[in-house]
């Protein structure tokens, strides 16, 4: 995973583009988000995606039952155990979205230029002039020009499966619209998004809190997936996931997904836990010509608070193509080199026929540009931003980074027991892995003993460059010089083992020994 010196900035042999890529046991630094459903469900193709590169597998609450993914992941568990890769586990719930809700599951055309009646009234049913919506308030909070668009699993950008409303009239609780372009619509839900308009439905509806409590609890989720327009939306949310014990680790992603969300983007990302830039909907909301100047502030804030940030919408034809389109491909190395830590796959692995590919093509894109990622400029960029006198954790963290460029590692290893440390690393963007050696604590509720480790090594998944690993839970987090020695003999082993780590390679290492924080640059035998 040593990266090439190779910058963007520097002058490019024609001759290099033609060179092969080099096989490695990390497909990427970045991480992959892959939405597991009806095309990525079963235990084979699972396995399959875990071995192409998916890191976090997402449950999307706004289609399918609870049984019907508690399948899912019983394949998921028992894909991790045959590969033996670790994967965390992201609960996206439905939150505010408003859906059109077609009970007869047929697909409906629309034609443009028509009249089509958007009501609150369910027991209707839905057909080409009328669509039933899950939301009684609609009528109120739009007016006469406003615009609505209509699509299945917002929105793939293709003319024939999303349509755009313009509201010609309010009669009572109906809002009549003038259909803008032809569109077949199918499936039983769909999204409706009003663009600029403020829906007030609360952030975690009573669905979304029994999913939680139940699904969520039951399967100690690492991830919990917000629709956020307020820091206020976190507090709640977190609020309300402390009062169960299993989730009390669990880390909230803020969606952005509006320009009330944007507005509010500063304090948002102050609360969470990490940001996902929700394009689908915010190409909606906002020109388009304003979207990658979104996409490029959010991401750099996030980079500069060391919180991981997630991009979403970056292959939508690879859901029906073998190959993305050269503009995809170019926008998956854009959104690397502006520093983001995961790709989201939606669509494409929930519904797409090429799952397995979708994830292994983006892995070598984001491989590629992970290449000609300027990794000096970002790290003076960084030190700049976070100023003097540092905290001692970040100047630990930085030295080890800057150390381990200057003398070429392989890789750096860090022991950490809440996985402050190993993100703090990967926020100044480090060329090669970080082995997260997470050590376990244990802890008691006066009820009984447990050893915490699992949650933080699986969250990590989700971070550029991290690939954790589980300490044996026998050693204490705050260990003496002997042990470390141990463990550290351990994570090389692991290292060797991985393919990422070989003899006469330099190895720096992250570590605390009683209250002092070491960083060590150690030179490997035969």
């Amino acid at each position: 995973m040593q990266s090439s010196p190779l910058l963007l900035e520097e002058p490019i042999r024609m001759s290099s583009i033609l060179e092969p890529s080099k096989p490695t046991f990390f497909p990427a630094m970045t991480k992959i988000v892959g939405t597991l459903g009806p095309k990525s469900r079963s235990v084979d193709t699972i396995t399959r995606c875990l071995d192409a590169g998916m890191s976090v597998a997402r449950f999307d609450f706004s289609w399918g039952d609870p049984d019907y993914h508690q399948e899912t992941l019983e394949n998921l568990r028992a894909a991790i155990k045959g590969t033996k890769k670790l994967c965390a586990i992201m609960l996206d719930v439905v939150g505010p979205e408003l859906q059109v809700v077609n009970k007869t599951d047929r697909p409906i055309t629309l034609e443009a230029d028509t009249l089509l009646v958007l009501t609150p009234d369910q027991n209707k049913e839905a057909t080409s002039n009328l669509l039933p919506v899950n939301f009684s308030g609609l009528s109120k909070a739009v007016k006469k020009g406003d615009t609505i668009f209509i699509g299945k699993y917002l929105f793939t950008g293709s003319e024939t499966t999303s349509v755009w409303l313009e509201v010609s009239k309010v009669d009572g609780d109906d809002v009549t619209c003038v259909i803008k372009n032809d569109a077949t619509l199918s499936g039983s839900l769909y999204t409706l998004h009003v663009s600029q308009i403020r829906i007030d439905l609360p952030t975690l509806t009573d669905k979304d809190k029994q999913v939680i409590r139940t699904w969520g609890v039951q399967n100690k989720i690492d991830f919990l997936v917000l629709y956020t327009r307020h820091a206020e939306d976190v507090r709640h949310a977190r609020e309300f996931i402390s009062k169960f014990e299993d989730l009390k680790q669990t880390h909230i992603f803020a969606k952005i997904e509006n320009v009330e969300g944007l507005k509010h983007f500063d304090e948002i990302l102050r609360e969470a836990d990490g940001i996902i830039v929700s394009r689908g909907n915010l190409g909606i909301d906002l020109p388009p010509e304003k979207v990658f100047l979104f996409q490029k502030a959010a991401i750099y804030k996030c980079n500069m608070a060391g919180k991981p940030v997630v991009v979403t919408r970056v292959v939508d034809t690879m859901t029906d193509n073998l190959r993305p389109t050269r503009a995809e491909a170019t926008d998956v190395a854009n959104a690397v080199l502006d520093g983001t830590d995961a790709i989201l796959l939606g669509a494409e692995t929930l519904t797409g026929l090429y799952p397995v590919e979708t994830i292994s093509t983006v892995g070598k894109i984001c491989a590629e540009a992970e290449k000609v990622y300027n990794q000096d400029l970002y790290f003076k960029k960084t030190v700049k931003y976070v100023g003097e006198p540092m905290s001692h954790i970040e100047s630990i963290a930085s030295s080890a980074v800057r150390a381990a460029v200057k003398v070429k590692a392989s890789v750096i290893i860090c022991f950490t027991s809440s996985g402050r440390a190993a993100r703090l690393l990967a926020k100044y963007r480090p060329t090669m892995p970080v082995i997260s050696v997470v050590v376990p604590q244990l802890k008691t509720n006066q009820l009984r003993w447990t050893f915490t480790g699992a949650f933080q090594a699986r969250q990590s998944l989700i971070v550029r460059g991290l690939f954790p690993m589980l300490a044996d839970p026998r050693h204490p987090s705050e260990s003496s010089s002997a042990t470390n020695e141990s463990i550290l003999k351990v994570a090389l082993d692991h290292g060797k083992a991985l393919g990422v780590i070989k003899s006469h390679d330099r190895v720096v290492v992250c570590q605390k020994v009683g209250d002092s924080s070491v960083v060590k640059i150690i030179e490997l035998e035969d």
